[in-house]
């Protein structure tokens, strides 16, 4: 697929481009969309040094300074990676798709491709924005419409729109963060989202009869949801959107990789799986080797169910510590940079109620912070009401509800412990 259109959009900064869309005009009216995806399994032999290796690490971690990939860098970022005007190895689907975004009919094959440009989000976005009229303006703005009508149906059918703003650190030459910046998705995230939603699916609803590495999200729990629908309705139109937010994503299962499907409760898909990004997630290319043997002609055996199973437990082990690992690269670049600023005031909002205390976000910079409890209300008796999310000063009366707004002073930042204690101020 040399000859079609084809391009990729990443984040500004990225290297390792392992997903690339292409975009062909059908004459019957319809769209050819490619989604393409690195052959990582291409370069990496099933058990080489390589892949136990990849295996062992399971994802790439991104902390605020750093990669720490799960593959060399010689191939996530060179041989891998989608790079513009270079001949890839890719796994693709291939979609005829329809003006009202119906999937007509669908093809999963290996192909190869050449990047005919590099985007970022950014500039994509522009594009989007700013139509110049050159075929690749033309073929993102088709595609991004088409990407809006499957993000809609898909929130028709019961998905859940919980969309966080991603936290970027500006640093100095000496890594030092001196701003704090933050990015709300645009059409062009959501662009590249569906598009790979849809391949997910595909790959997953196509093999949904054999063994095969889901993406499983269960139901939350029921004890939570009631909980959480008694604090909606006892704040009634005093809670904020992104408390509901918060308190849902805290009721909410964990997402893990399972042979065993029950489905992906979030996305609202009876059948998902993780395909489109081998070089950074150890999944992903499990699938491609299942994809490989299933599709393509592969002669390596299926591996027996408890195999991949202990193989699914470990990644979804190896994710959960790598999210743990980008929080805390999160939080302590966030302490150092409030170290800067101890002694200044801030307004903010209280993001956890605790009975040592509450957690506070800063609304211009969303660093989180502890009023002690011995701090809130000095010389007063503090009451936890855990199930109203709330601390009540008996002497006073005050309340203190989580989303409330309150202005802290900084008065100290540990950045080894990525702590930093704030006081109110009245």
């Amino acid at each position: 697929m040399r000859g079609v259109l084809t391009f990729t959009i990443d984040p500004a900064d990225a290297k390792d481009f392992d997903d690339a869309l292409s975009f062909a005009a059908q004459e019957d009216g319809t769209w050819q969309v490619g989604v393409h995806i690195a052959d990582v399994s291409h370069y990496v032999a099933f058990d080489s040094d390589i892949d136990r290796d990849a295996y062992e690490r399971g994802t790439s971690i991104y902390y605020v300074d750093h990669v720490d990939p799960m593959l060399p860098e010689r191939l996530c970022n060179d041989l891998c990676s989608l790079r513009p005007g270079e001949d890839k190895l890719c796994m693709s689907v291939v979609f005829a798709v329809a003006p009202d975004a119906r999937v007509l009919k669908y093809k999963i094959c290996r192909t190869v491709i050449r990047s005919d440009a590099r985007l970022s989000y950014e500039q994509a976005q522009q594009l989007l924005d700013s139509p110049d009229g050159t075929p690749l303006s033309d073929a993102l703005t088709v595609i991004n419409g088409l990407a809006r009508q499957m993000r809609k149906a898909r929130f028709a059918a019961g998905a859940m729109e919980l969309e966080q703003e991603e936290v970027r650190f500006i640093l100095d030459k000496n890594g030092h963060p001196v701003d704090i910046l933050f990015h709300k998705p645009t059409d062009a995230n959501h662009l590249i989202e569906e598009w790979m939603l849809l391949a997910n699916r595909t790959v997953a609803t196509h093999l949904r009869d054999r063994l095969m590495v889901f993406r499983v999200h269960d139901k939350p729990d029921p004890g939570k949801l009631a909980d959480l629908e008694d604090f909606r309705r006892h704040m009634g139109k005093r809670i904020q959107p992104q408390v509901l937010e918060l308190l849902t994503i805290r009721a909410m299962a964990k997402a893990v990789y399972s042979t065993r499907n029950i489905g992906h409760y979030g996305l609202a898909f009876p059948y998902y799986t993780h395909f489109t990004s081998p070089i950074r997630r150890y999944p992903d290319l499990m699938v491609h080797r299942l994809v490989e043997r299933y599709l393509l002609g592969g002669k390596r055996p299926v591996p027996e169910r408890r195999d991949l199973e202990e193989a699914c437990r470990h990644c979804s082990e190896m994710e959960q510590y790598a999210q743990a690992e980008e929080r805390a690269s999160v939080k302590m670049f966030q302490a150092l940079w409030i170290s800067d600023h101890v002694g200044e005031e801030f307004d903010g909002h209280i993001c956890g109620v605790t009975e040592f205390g509450l957690f506070v976000q800063l609304d211009d910079n969303h660093c989180v912070g502890l009023i002690h409890s011995s701090q809130v209300v000095p010389g007063d008796y503090l009451k936890f009401d855990e199930k109203n999310y709330r601390l009540i000063a008996a002497g006073s009366g005050r309340t203190f509800t989580l989303g409330d707004p309150i202005r802290v002073r900084v008065v100290r930042a540990d950045v080894e412990k990525r702590q930093i204690d704030f006081i109110p101020v009245e």
